[in-house]
C-alpha cells in the first residue's frame, strides 16, 4: 500500500460529498484542488487518483507544477486562484487554463498582450470584492458591469464567469449572504452579457458546501485533501 492512499481515499471522499451536494441543488460542481498545502508527492498520487483541476496561488508553482505532472503523462487543467501581479502573467500564460481573479483592468492589459503574443485566448472569471473589503483585491459588486462591459474590449480575454472568496469568518453560515450576493449578480450579468461558461466560483474547504447551497459550480478545496487519515 503506498504512503499517499489517504490522498486517494481524501479525493474520493471528497468527489462523493460534492456530488451528493451538487444533485440536492441540481446542479453539477466542479472541484478545483487547490494544492498549495500539499508536498510534490501528494500531488502525484492525487494526479494519479484522476484528478481533472489542479489550482494554485503561486504562479511559479503553478508553472513549475503544471510542468511536472506533464512530464509524468497527467494533463489537469491548470486554475491560478490566488491575486495575481502583471509581472506574473508571463510565467502562467501559455498553460493556464483559467485565471479566476482579475479585478483590475490593467491586469487585463497584461493578459491580453500575453495572450495575442501567443495567439490564443484565456478565459478569466472577475473577482467580487462581496465583503466590499477596502483592503482586499476584487470589483466592488456595483461597478461589476461596467468592467465587464469594459472587458470586451480585450479579444483576447474570455470572461467565463465570477469567482468570490468573501470575508474571513469563524462560521461559514456568516459567509452565506456574501455568495447570495455574488449568485445574484452573477444571474443579472448573465442573463444580460452571457458568460461562455457559465462559471460560478464560491466556497473553500470549510465554506464549500454553504456555496453549493448558494449557487456555486465550481468550488476550490485544498486542506481536506492532504490530511493523514
Amino acid at each position: 500500500m503506498s504512503s499517499f492512499d489517504y490522498v486517494r481515499q481524501n479525493y474520493i471522499n471528497l468527489l462523493s460529498e460534492i456530488d451528493e451536494l451538487g444533485k440536492k441543488v441540481g446542479r453539477e460542481v466542479t472541484l478545483v484542488a487547490v494544492t498549495k498545502s500539499g508536498s510534490d508527492e501528494e500531488l502525484m498520487a492525487l494526479a494519479g487518483a484522476g484528478v481533472r483541476d489542479i489550482g494554485e496561488n503561486r504562479p511559479g508553482e503553478l508553472k513549475r507544477r503544471g510542468d511536472m505532472l506533464r512530464e509524468a503523462g497527467f494533463t489537469p487543467r491548470l486554475h491560478e486562484i490566488g491575486n495575481l501581479q502583471r509581472n506574473k502573467v508571463r510565467l502562467i500564460i501559455e498553460k493556464v487554463d483559467l485565471i479566476h481573479s482579475l479585478d483590475s483592468l490593467t491586469l487585463a492589459e497584461e493578459i491580453e498582450k500575453q495572450a495575442k503574443r501567443l495567439g490564443r485566448t484565456v478565459k478569466v472569471l472577475i473577482e467580487i470584492n462581496s465583503g466590499r473589503e477596502a483592503q482586499k483585491g476584487g470589483v466592488m459588486p456595483e461597478e461589476a458591469e461596467d468592467f465587464l462591459i469594459a472587458l470586451g474590449n480585450y479579444p483576447h480575454i474570455e470572461v467565463s464567469g465570477l469567482m468570490t472568496m468573501g470575508p474571513v469568518c469563524e462560521d461559514a453560515e456568516e459567509l452565506r449572504p456574501y455568495f447570495k450576493e455574488t449568485k445574484d449578480l452573477f444571474d443579472r450579468l448573465n442573463e444580460r452579457h452571457g458568460f461562455t461558461d457559465g462559471i460560478l466560483s464560491m466556497g473553500m474547504s470549510d465554506s464549500y458546501a454553504v456555496a453549493i447551497e448558494e449557487g456555486a459550480t465550481l468550488v476550490r478545496v485544498g486542506r481536506k485533501l492532504f490530511k493523514s487519515l
